[in-house]
């Protein structure tokens, strides 16, 4: 783990912004670098512990993957709602088949990641290459069966 100096965090905060339009202020928030270019975003009252032995801290929000930021799920939501670009819209049916963890046929969307929407909610982030979507939900966050 190391944390990002404020140049980091204004780069990751630019690319945010064009890729989806916008981004949360995060001022709130340190951002920390883990293995594998994994960034997650910890509350500025961590200053107040200490944090020697801390092994792992934080929301992992995202990670850079060609120098471009993949959201998590969670990243999809905080970044979801001030994005004013590269969302798709699901279907009632199609958010079902993204669950559970298939790739979804989409097309008239740009390539590069798109937040994935259904109504008010953000579920999570996909390549878009070729008019498919490519679900990256972890095998363990997917729904094996609806009932």
């Amino acid at each position: 783990m190391e944390w990002l100096n404020a140049r980091e965090v204004k780069n990751i905060k630019n690319q945010i912004k064009a890729q989806w339009g916008d981004s949360p202020d995060f001022k709130d928030y340190f951002f920390l670098k883990r293995r594998d270019d994994r960034v997650a975003m910890v509350s500025r009252s961590i200053e107040e512990l200490n944090v020697e032995h801390i092994n792992t801290a934080g929301l992992y929000i995202l990670r850079m993957v060609s120098k471009e930021p993949k959201l998590t799920i969670e990243g999809s939501q905080l970044v979801g709602p001030k994005a004013t670009k590269n969302m798709v819209e699901l279907t009632e049916e199609e958010l079902q088949q993204w669950i559970r963890g298939f790739d979804i046929q989409k097309e008239g969307f740009a390539k590069g990641f798109q937040i994935i929407k259904h109504k008010n909610d953000y579920v999570g982030c996909a390549k878009h290459i070729n008019g498919t979507l490519h679900n990256m939900v972890p095998k363990e966050r997917r729904i094996r069966s609806l009932q």
